[in-house]
């Protein structure tokens, strides 16, 4: 029985044709991606490009708004702008824009919430080539390659899933791990589970006909 439903979808070309370049010489044997890896244990939230953050300054209605994080980093919010967001956590980026605030009002305090993720590149895991849905994903703590299945809703019908493939730097080297997404998700082997990294990037290519 299938673990995962994958929708019957095709992709477009300018998704396609990077994934099956990386992946051209997938015959060539690659060591299968370890079912465990040593896993550091993250720290606080860094906020990244692409976040969406509540900007709230206590008292202060007016001043207090949603924004996004833009792709240079920076944030712009009522009476503080281009305050560099990306690479800081939220409590830091808070203390920031008290000190930017304090320049107009007395003892500003100022809360930063999270509301839809991103992060950083160095914290996200990237799936490209035929899965139902490509995309970044926000790694989380003890993510598995399952896991990213079903955030991208599986493999599509033209997958080549046991010739899957993960890159991983490791120790400033890029790696490349066999993944068994076929016996995965249409066989129900529980042995290919495999455990992700911030970071990887899985290609899935498609299958020759």
């Amino acid at each position: 029985m299938s673990l995962l439903h994958a929708p019957k979808t095709g992709l477009g070309l300018a998704v396609l044709v990077p994934a099956l370049l990386l992946v051209g010489c997938a015959t060539v044997d690659h060591p299968d991606a370890p079912s465990t890896v040593e896993r550091t244990v993250l720290e606080q939230y860094v906020i990244g490009p692409g976040d969406s953050l509540q900007v709230s300054v206590r008292g202060n209605p007016d001043l207090s708004t949603g924004v996004a994080v833009r792709p240079d980093g920076q944030i712009t919010t009522p009476l503080v702008e281009d305050v560099q967001a990306s690479g800081r956590t939220p409590t830091e980026l808070a203390r920031v824009m008290e000190e930017e605030l304090s320049h107009f009002l007395r003892d500003p305090v100022v809360t930063v919430m999270v509301t839809s993720f991103a992060g950083p590149y160095s914290r996200q895991v990237r799936v490209i080539g035929q899965a139902a849905e490509p995309q970044a994903l926000q790694y989380r703590e003890e993510m598995s390659v399952m896991d990213v299945m079903i955030a991208v809703g599986g493999i599509t019908d033209f997958a080549a899933g046991n010739r899957a493939v993960i890159i991983r730097n490791e120790d400033g080297e890029r790696q490349q791990y066999r993944v068994r997404l076929d016996d995965l998700i249409n066989g129900g082997d529980i042995s290919a589970n495999v455990d992700m990294l911030p970071g990887d990037t899985l290609i899935i290519p498609e299958r020759r006909f």
